[in-house]
């Protein structure tokens, strides 16, 4: 093991495993640069923008690159497995939300995946319903107040998704990833129903993904899909700043057109393309949120050098509070406009719901 970049002074065994990972720098965690469109091979590309980590604040600067041809927005150069394994770790967990994620997680609630369920009722009640990138099974846990007797099973590539189950949220939990082989063998041609809420956007090879998806689908069952819009008017004013660039997180942005086409070409009837109802009022409030924690005192975690000291957490502390009405108005503004900018190219997000035809 290369020698440690310091001597943490408290002997953490987190810090210290965050210290040997990083003694050889954040370069190893990517793949070279590439000089073509991962989805369309076109070589016209643009920068779109560069950011650091705004979410967890771990180190290393993180690349957009936009297709001048077809719009795909994509990391570039992309993570490693073992980038993304050291960036995705502690993300997301209860006890460790900054303001943008709560501001996410609020306007994300219970509410909203019952009313997305609500729409699946068109197409009948379900038998077997899997949740893709489910996490702490939030959506199947509300909506199975909607399809009370469906069997809602999750996948995640955390065991977040086994605490789901055993909290009874789920039936089923698969922990890995949706394009194993070994697990689509098992689950193939299983599922009525196959939602991907925003998991497109982490995953290295959407297409993989997608072709995952419709193998455990049954001959005419529905695939819905979920994703941030790249074209968003908010995407573009914010920057680095719009949530849902989510790096280093997001490895892929896709257009909707792009989606849509790749469905049909696979041998589907795209049912539903909306911009209204997935639009989520929450830009304006997580933008400044993450503008506020980046501007403050950075928080103790163990990827850092050393541990916060006591005056530096206070500092950060009164500024947090202080920042804290400011957010709250900004929410409050996201939620005022909402019925409004979700019929505009405002909207930061879309649907689709697609049938698969073939068999």
């Amino acid at each position: 093991m290369p020698p440690l970049p310091y001597a943490p002074r408290d002997y953490d065994p987190r810090r210290i495993a965050y210290a040997a990972e990083l003694a050889e720098g954040t370069g190893r965690f990517h793949e070279p640069r590439r000089e073509d469109c991962p989805w369309c091979g076109s070589g016209r590309l643009r920068t779109r923008l560069r950011a650091p980590d705004l979410m967890q604040h771990k180190p290393g600067t993180f690349v957009l690159d936009q297709c001048r041809d077809c719009g795909h927005v994509f990391q570039n150069p992309r993570l490693t497995g073992a980038g993304l394994a050291f960036y995705h770790r502690d993300f997301g967990e209860d006890d460790a939300r900054g303001p943008a994620e709560r501001v996410l997680a609020a306007a994300r609630g219970d509410r909203r995946h019952r009313t997305v369920a609500h729409l699946m009722r068109n197409v009948g009640e379900p038998e077997s319903w899997l949740d893709v990138g489910t996490g702490h099974a939030h959506f199947p846990r509300a909506a199975r107040e909607v399809f009370p007797y469906t069997s809602f099973d999750g996948l995640d590539p955390t065991l977040r998704v086994v605490r789901a189950r055993d909290a009874g949220w789920i039936e089923e939990a698969h922990v890995g990833h949706l394009a194993d082989p070994h697990l689509v063998a098992r689950l193939r041609a299983r599922y009525d129903v196959v939602s991907v809420f925003q998991h497109l956007a982490h995953v290295p090879d959407p297409r993989a993904e997608l072709d995952a998806a419709l193998a455990v689908l049954r001959p005419g069952g529905h695939l819905l899909i979920e994703l941030p819009d790249p074209r968003s008017v908010f995407a573009l004013l914010l920057g680095r700043w719009w949530l849902s660039h989510g790096q280093p997180r997001h490895l892929h942005l896709l257009p909707p057109s792009n989606l849509c086409a790749e469905l049909e070409a696979r041998g589907c009837t795209v049912l539903v393309v909306d911009r209204r109802g997935p639009h989520t009022p929450y830009d304006l409030a997580a933008a400044l949120a993450l503008a506020v924690t980046h501007a403050l005192p950075a928080p103790d975690a163990p990827w850092h050098p050393e541990p916060a000291g006591g005056p530096r957490c206070l500092l950060r502390a009164v500024l947090t509070g202080a920042a804290g009405p400011l957010v709250a108005a900004a929410a409050a503004v996201d939620h005022a406009l909402a019925p409004l900018l979700r019929r505009t190219p405002f909207s930061n997000a879309y649907r689709v719901v697609a049938r698969r035809d073939t068999a």
